[in-house]
């Protein structure tokens, strides 16, 4: 791991910024910018997005202009646009996390509170993150088809965001879903199972400190591939607890397989999700990580990542 002080050097950052993000507009965290950003240690601008895809458009822009660091100020969605604009680059990624979920920031360490959020980049450190494509689509948390994928898709129609938009999908979906049947291709072996969902994780959650691979590591290189067989309602609580306690890998109703890549074969085209992200895909889906390609500041106390 190749950690760079941030604190000798004063160091040009961009604060990208999404005004519709999370359950509660942006524009009360600029004035924690603009108030608890250090002037001595950065030269900033913030910038806002237009529409879907600006934050990648702004992110290369940054980056072709050798900014040291683009800060994602936003959600799940908005991180990963900045992510994919940051991809093979000398940028680092920040985050402001102001989303419903925040997988990755919780998974960097990084504060939930904006002010915490800000004040943090002051003893910020350089690393390098492993990301991971489903198609040609980069995600830095968790991709996936199934319920997950179905919830994801169902939330992103709702009219407002948040953990209660987020379990009313939840219920919505629940009463009218079935489980598909799914074959798993790896380099050298295959299996073809009946499953809830299959989640392939770089990170360890899917957010909100929900844990769906707590063994899950930013930095090895691998996948971490989750399949929650048909479970009833009596198992419900059970996985529901070992979720948000970081055990969810023992229950026996879940597989977890490590791997490179893996290509998803299904009966029929259907939703899928990449960090939260709904999106239609077909019957085969390839998905494989890409070791240390994104360079990130994470918090200088946090190691384990």
């Amino acid at each position: 791991m190749v950690y760079a002080d941030v604190m000798n050097i004063k160091r040009k950052i961009v604060f990208v910024y999404n005004p519709i993000s999370g359950s509660r507009r942006l524009i009360p965290v600029l004035p924690i910018i603009e108030r608890f950003v250090n002037r001595d240690l950065y030269d900033y601008s913030i910038v806002s997005t237009e529409y879907k895809g600006h934050a990648t458009e702004l992110a290369r822009k940054y980056a072709a202009k050798q900014y040291d660091a683009v800060i994602a100020v936003g959600g799940d969605g908005t991180v990963n646009e900045v992510g994919c604009g940051l991809i093979g680059t000398d940028t680092a990624l920040g985050i402001i996390p102001c989303g419903s979920g925040n997988g990755l920031a919780r998974h960097l360490g990084i504060p939930m509170d904006p002010f915490k959020a800000v004040k943090w980049l002051d003893k910020s450190i350089f690393t390098e993150i492993d990301y991971g494509m489903m198609g040609d689509q980069p995600f830095f948390c968790t991709c996936g088809v199934g319920f997950d994928a179905k919830v994801s898709d169902s939330f992103s129609k709702a009219g407002s965001r948040g953990v209660l938009t987020y379990l009313e999908s939840i219920m919505k979906e629940i009463a009218t879903y079935h489980n598909e049947t799914y074959k798993l291709s790896f380099d050298k072996s295959s299996e073809t199972f009946e499953a809830f969902f299959i989640t392939c994780a770089n990170a360890d959650q899917w957010g909100n400190n929900a844990y769906i691979a707590p063994t899950a590591s930013l930095q090895d290189g691998i996948l971490d591939v989750i399949a929650a067989h048909p479970f009833n309602v009596v198992d419900a609580p059970l996985i529901a607890f070992q979720l948000f306690n970081k055990q969810i890998h023992k229950n026996p109703k879940v597989s977890v397989r490590k791997c490179r890549g893996v290509t998803i074969t299904r009966d029929s085209d259907g939703p899928a999700h990449y960090d939260g992200e709904p999106v239609m895909l077909g019957k085969e889906i390839h998905i494989e990580i890409v070791s240390r390609g994104l360079k990130v500041l994470i918090p200088d106390r946090h190691r384990g990542i």
